[in-house]
C-alpha cells in the first residue's frame, strides 16, 4: 500500500522541501560513491542516486519505489538513472548489486513479519558475495513518536514560494505493540482544505532486527546510533545497520 503523501503528485513534489538534505543523506552518499552498483529501495524522489549520478558515478544506479508520483520527480531529476516502479515482492535480482540501501526510515514501513522476511530474502538475493545492505530505523527506546504532536508545526517553502504548514498526530494512546499509526497533515494557501495522509511504522529493537536479518542469511557487520557513526546506546535516535551476506 502506497502512502497517500507519496501517491499524490502535489504532496510528492513537496517531499524534498519537507525533508531537506541532511547528515543521513551525506552518510548514504559516501557509501553509494564507493560502490560500483547500487539499488536504492524506496528511492522516493531519487535525490540520493541523482546526486551520485551528477557527481559522475560510473556504475549502475537503480531506484525502486512503489509510488509512481515519487518516480515522476525522480525521472525529471535524473533521466539517466534506472528507475523501477514496484517493490521487493515483484522484482527479482540475483547478485546484481554491491550495495542495497533503504533510506528515510523506509524499512519501518515493512509491518508484517512475512512481508519483512520476503523483503530481506529479496535483498539477500540482490547482493553480490561481498555486498552490503545498509538501512536505518528509529530506535524505539528514544520514543520519537512522543514528539509527533499537532502543536509542533513545521513550515517549509514550496517551489512556488508558498508556505506549507506540516504537522503530525499519533492515533490512540501511542504504540500498539511495536507499531505506531499517525497522520501527517499539510496545509498551503490556495488549497480548499488541508490534505492528510495516514501511515503506520514499525519500531523494532536491535535484537529483533538481528533475528530477522539472520533468518534471511544476512549478518550485522556494523551498527551505529547516529550519522556520525557513534555507538548504538539506549538513547541513540537511530539504529543504523550495515549487513552483509552470512558466512
Amino acid at each position: 500500500m502506497v502512502d497517500h503523501s507519496f501517491a499524490d503528485l502535489a504532496l510528492a513534489a513537496l517531499y524534498d522541501s519537507i525533508n531537506p538534505w541532511g547528515p543521513d543523506d551525506d552518510f548514504y552518499l559516501d557509501l553509494v560513491r564507493s560502490a560500483g552498483s547500487v539499488l536504492d529501495v524506496g528511492c522516493g524522489t531519487g535525490r540520493l542516486l541523482a546526486r551520485a549520478a551528477a557527481d559522475g558515478h560510473p556504475g549502475r544506479l537503480t531506484g525502486l519505489d512503489p509510488a509512481a508520483a515519487m518516480l515522476v520527480q525522480a525521472r525529471r531529476r535524473a533521466p539517466g538513472v534506472e528507475w523501477v516502479l514496484g517493490d521487493l515482492r515483484c522484482q527479482r535480482w540475483q547478485g546484481d548489486f554491491e550495495l542495497v540501501v533503504m533510506t528515510g526510515h523506509a524499512f519501518q514501513t515493512l509491518l508484517d513479519d512475512e512481508e519483512l522476511r520476503t523483503a530481506l530474502r529479496a535483498v539477500r538475493s540482490a547482493l553480490g558475495a561481498d555486498g552490503r545492505f545498509v538501512f536505518e530505523t528509529r530506535n524505539p527506546a528514544a520514543r520519537a513518536w512522543e514528539r509527533w504532536t499537532p502543536d509542533r508545526v513545521h513550515e517549509v517553502t514550496d517551489a512556488d514560494g508558498r508556505t506549507v504548514r506540516v504537522w503530525h498526530e499519533v492515533e490512540g494512546a501511542g504504540p500498539a505493540g511495536d507499531r505506531v499509526t499517525f497522520t501527517e497533515t499539510y496545509d498551503r494557501p490556495g488549497w480548499p482544505r488541508p490534505r492528510s495522509s495516514r501511515a503506520t511504522l514499525r519500531f523494532l529493537p536491535p535484537a529483533r532486527l538481528t533475528d530477522f536479518l539472520t533468518e534471511a542469511g544476512l549478518r550485522v557487520a556494523e551498527r551505529y546510533g547516529d550519522w556520525d557513526r557513534g555507538p548504538l546506546t539506549e538513547t541513540s535516535p537511530e539504529i543504523i545497520t550495515v549487513a552483509a551476506p552470512g558466512r
